[in-house]
């Protein structure tokens, strides 16, 4: 890419975004308010504090908007266009590093359509983007793994891996940050699973996976090679290497390592290490809790924190005392609001939170030395707090007496609900879970006079190993059920009208959704399947032809589904498309003609068995759409077939 240009068009598309930032009149939004993009997708403070850049939505157009915080001026703004931003990264004060994903097939790799990330860096003071890999001999211009960026002794630095479409190769390259050019600085390939960089940007760690071993490996530096420190064989739950530990010599492994620890922190039994590089030796991190992510200073790239997910929403706890103590002051600043760490400065004195508690969400900046926090930028401005729907944290029995926790959200307005209309809204993953804080479907859905149960059902992630393995080939069988016994507790608390409920869902929800008209459909009058599997035996043979026979993904789809083997004919029993003769309610598929995670196919396929058994289904395609509805577009559209389809089969008066 050559320079950016910043006339009329990008102009007017800033400033439209910036009158967006006004609130409006509180009246009920439009429905295409719920399904339109964060007006705000990423803010990011560079090192200093001195500047603060916003990715901005305006339909399906996005602008990289940086300003100055001491005087608010425009440093910079320019169109980026219709791509899927998926991360935004400062590279020292002068550059910004751009993620972006499109939706790719590449034949004569061998590659099949599959969301593709590529990394853009921008030169502020020159306006000019380049490519990162552009023009690197004989390798794509696509990140394999992502981007790391280093702010060694000899500057700042972008390290990131790319395919040698002659050779195979998946290198580790440093990237130039005038031209995008690639070096190589590391010999990789396909079974290097992930690296370690230290503050100068060198390899002190990999993890190797072989496919068809099944084994997982440790490599760690020792003077200029890597040595295998420590092997496992891992069909399913491999280990993982997660980034540099609390020092410069230390990386942190999650894995499980009974010979060590015999309490497993998480969902696969793994438990957080810290492996001193030089010696080999392992040590058990000091967190209470086990977190889903871990934080790294940002200048130093060392561990001082991790966060978790808790019941209220997002819960830090902090192994370093100075950004601990920092943290603690936040909270005390937004009580029960559940603040997220969104980036802060090197020096820690300057934060951006997001809040979505009680509200669509906001993005406040917290400046210690100044003593303020001030709103910097909102998601969805044209939602007023007051038009956000009560979000309940809920826990009910299932049949067999395992409580299933979840979320309950009430028309906007509504405090004492009672005989309400329902819909289940399904988590996908299955090993996934909903949160509190605002989430657009659901605010959607109540918004039109619907309560929402959003059950996390056994098998979710984030209740530990034993709530996880509960699941494990239960798919269509309890986890099935533990939806259907929430409707009958809300029932039987005079919350919900038991005869005005339908289920939607989308991915493992679209399954779930269609699974309550054709496995246990007794609670549901209609149902609507977002980007669904509608035949289990169909979809993991696919995967299967996708990779290899024995693939990681096969097995992990297995244990859920509860197959014994590949094309295990036991699924067509939990399978929708092959039950449709049962359905006695009506069926919406929503599916993305993009999506590379589960094929249009399965709405297909379950669109055709409807219609030769008779039923009544509807059948509507997304162009240029994929598995996350990435585009404003499409979810909009997605919502209005979705509110229509209730409205007309499970009306609210």
């Amino acid at each position: 890419m050559g320079g950016l240009r910043a006339g009329a068009i990008v102009l007017a598309l800033v400033l439209a975004m910036s009158m967006l930032v006004e609130r409006v009149a509180a009246e009920a939004p439009a429905l295409d308010a719920y399904g339109a993009a964060p007006a705000v997708d990423h803010v990011e403070l560079s090192p200093s504090g001195d500047l603060i850049a916003r990715v901005m939505v305006v339909g399906e157009k996005r602008a990289l908007a940086v300003s100055r915080l001491s005087t608010g001026e425009s440093v910079f703004a320019a169109s980026i266009g219709e791509a899927k931003v998926r991360d935004l990264r400062w590279i020292g004060e002068e550059r910004i590093l751009i993620i972006t994903s499109q939706t790719h097939s590449l034949p004569l790799l061998g590659v099949p359509r599959s969301e593709l990330f590529f990394g853009m860096m921008l030169e502020l003071k020159a306006k000019d983007i380049v490519q990162v890999l552009r023009a690197t001999p004989d390798v794509l211009a696509a990140l394999y793994g992502g981007a790391a960026v280093r702010r060694t002794s000899q500057g700042d630095a972008v390290f990131a891996r790319g395919v040698n479409v002659l050779t195979g190769q998946i290198d580790l390259h440093k990237i130039n940050l005038s031209s995008g050019h690639g070096r190589s600085v590391s010999s990789m390939d396909r079974d290097t699973e992930d690296y370690v960089l230290n503050a100068e940007g060198e390899v002190i760690a990999e993890s190797r996976y072989v496919e068809r071993q099944g084994r997982w490996s440790l490599h760690l530096r020792e003077g200029w090679r890597l040595r295998q420190a420590w092997a496992v064989d891992a069909a399913l739950d491999t280990p993982n290497l997660v980034g540099m530990g609390r020092s410069a010599n230390t990386v942190v492994v999650s894995a499980r390592r009974p010979d060590l620890s015999d309490t497993a922190e998480s969902e696969t039994g793994h438990v957080l290490f810290e492996v001193d590089v030089a010696s080999g030796d392992w040590g058990r991190l000091p967190f209470e809790r086990h977190p889903t992510r871990l934080i790294h200073h940002p200048r130093t790239g060392l561990l001082i924190g991790g966060s978790y997910q808790d019941e209220d929403g997002v819960g830090y706890e902090f192994l370093d005392a100075a950004a601990g103590r920092r943290w603690q002051a936040i909270a005390r600043a937004f009580p029960g609001k559940a603040p997220q760490l969104m980036s802060w400065t090197d020096a820690l004195n300057q934060v951006v939170v997001f809040i979505d508690t009680g509200e669509s969400g906001v993005y406040q900046l917290v400046d210690f030395d100044a003593g303020e926090a001030n709103i910097v930028a909102e998601a969805y401005p044209t939602i007023l707090a007051e038009q956000v729907g009560a979000v309940r944290p809920i826990s009910y029995t299932a049949a067999d007496g395992m409580e299933i926790p979840g979320y309950l959200t009430l028309p906007p307005g509504v405090d004492t609900p009672a005989n309400l209309p329902l819909i289940v809204l399904a988590h996908g993953g299955p090993a996934a879970r909903d949160v509190a804080g605002f989430d657009y479907w659901a605010q959607a859905l109540a918004s039109r006079g619907y309560a929402v149960l959003q059950p996390n059902f056994r098998g979710s992630s984030g209740y530990g190993r034993a709530f996880m393995e509960a699941g494990y080939g239960e798919w269509g069988r309890k986890m099935q059920t533990d939806l259907s016994d929430g409707v009958r507790w809300l029932a039987a608390e005079g919350v919900i009208d038991p005869a005005r409920v339908c289920i939607v869902g989308g991915s493992y929800g679209g399954y779930a959704a269609m699974a309550g008209l054709t496995i246990d459909k007794e609670p549901y009058r209609c149902a609507v399947s977002v980007n669904g599997v509608s035949d289990l035996r169909r979809m993991v043979n696919r995967v299967a032809n996708r990779q290899e026979r024995n693939s990681h993904a096969v097995r992990y789809w297995n244990r859920f589904m509860g197959a014994e083997k590949l094309n295990d004919r036991a699924l067509d029993a939990l399978s929708p498309a092959m039950l449709a003769d049962q359905v006695e309610g009506p069926l919406l598929l929503i599916h993305g003609k993009q999506d590379t995670v589960v094929n249009i196919e399965q709405s297909r396929v379950m669109a055709d068995a409807m219609r030769r058994a008779g039923k009544r289904v509807e059948l509507v395609e997304l162009e240029s759409e994929d598995h996350w509805l990435s585009r404003p577009e499409t979810r909009q559209r997605m919502l209005r077939e979705t509110v229509r389809f209730l409205t007309a089969h499970n009306p609210v008066d």
